[in-house]
């Protein structure tokens, strides 16, 4: 059996979505580590409950680089795009009213206190090679001196997520922003800074950069082209959430990725990692 059939994906049902943008909003506290209004809230609707994020769009601090739209919708862009190549990489995120206006509400992924032997995704490692089951980024000094391979796991799921972010031009894929559920299921969270017409891709995730996309990406991104046809139900729903330039960047990044056949590569033009990595 193929790898990409034994990673389970998340199939969301109608309700998930149903439950966020219809449900009640609870504010149950704030999470003060984002450098944005970040809410924890419970949503409650027809019998069903469930933790999310609330991010209105009156706490986002004003970026300058994102002079167009604003951080929630691309988020909401990003599950949408997530949806169309078939992954469900991000978890249910819906674009709602809330307590403090109208901001990104996205359903909570709860994850194992204990996480299963083998899970660990990143990794800095002694020595220059990354090792079997392991894919390099590059070095990262870790004080007194010393530098250590950062390194990630070789895992389908990441490898779909490298595509996602190439599609999106993600320019923040940190470690923090992985999640892996109970079920081994990964999801990417944090899409704000995505969808700029620049290349700005900046990620933790390089170490497939110029190696060629698997079968599973080129049909999904073949599937993709055709989604984002002028009048498809994803196009217009894209084009309520960012501008028209950078929905025609969306195309173009994905004609690239099928012309050459191959993962995205530092461009040299903008940091290709976060910091901080984590």
């Amino acid at each position: 059996m193929p790898a990409s059939e034994r990673i389970p994906t998340r199939s969301v049902t109608v309700s998930d979505t149903d439950l966020l943008t219809r449900g009640e909003l609870a504010v149950q506290g704030r999470i003060r580590e984002a450098s944005n209004a970040v809410l924890l809230c419970t949503v409650t609707h027809a019998g069903r409950a469930a933790s999310c994020v609330y991010k209105p769009v009156a706490g986002e601090r004003p970026l300058w680089d994102f002079p167009d739209g604003n951080l929630a919708r691309r988020e909401v862009a990003a599950y949408e795009v997530s949806e169309a190549l078939g992954w469900s990489l991000v978890p249910p995120t819906v674009l709602r009213d809330g307590p403090y206006g109208e901001g990104m509400c996205q359903l909570w992924i709860d994850q194992p206190e204990e996480p299963s032997e083998g899970a660990e995704l990143l990794a800095l490692v002694e020595g220059e090679q990354p090792g079997d089951g392991w894919k390099a980024v590059g070095f990262a000094e870790v004080g007194e001196g010393r530098t250590a391979l950062l390194v990630h796991a070789d895992d389908v799921r990441l490898r779909r997520l490298a595509v996602l972010d190439a599609v999106i031009n993600n320019g923040d894929r940190k470690g923090g922003h992985l999640l892996v559920d109970a079920e081994g299921r990964l999801f990417g969270i944090d899409h704000g800074v995505s969808f700029n017409t620049a290349d700005k891709l900046r990620t933790l995730l390089w170490g497939w950069a110029g190696e060629p996309l698997t079968g599973e990406a080129t049909d999904a991104l073949k599937a993709l082209t055709g989604a984002l046809g002028a009048g498809k139900p994803l196009a217009l729903r894209l084009a309520e959430l960012i501008t028209e330039d950078e929905l025609d960047a969306v195309r173009a990044r994905v004609d690239a990725m099928l012309t050459t056949g191959k993962h995205r590569e530092p461009s040299g033009e903008w940091p290709a990692i976060p910091w901080p990595p984590v």
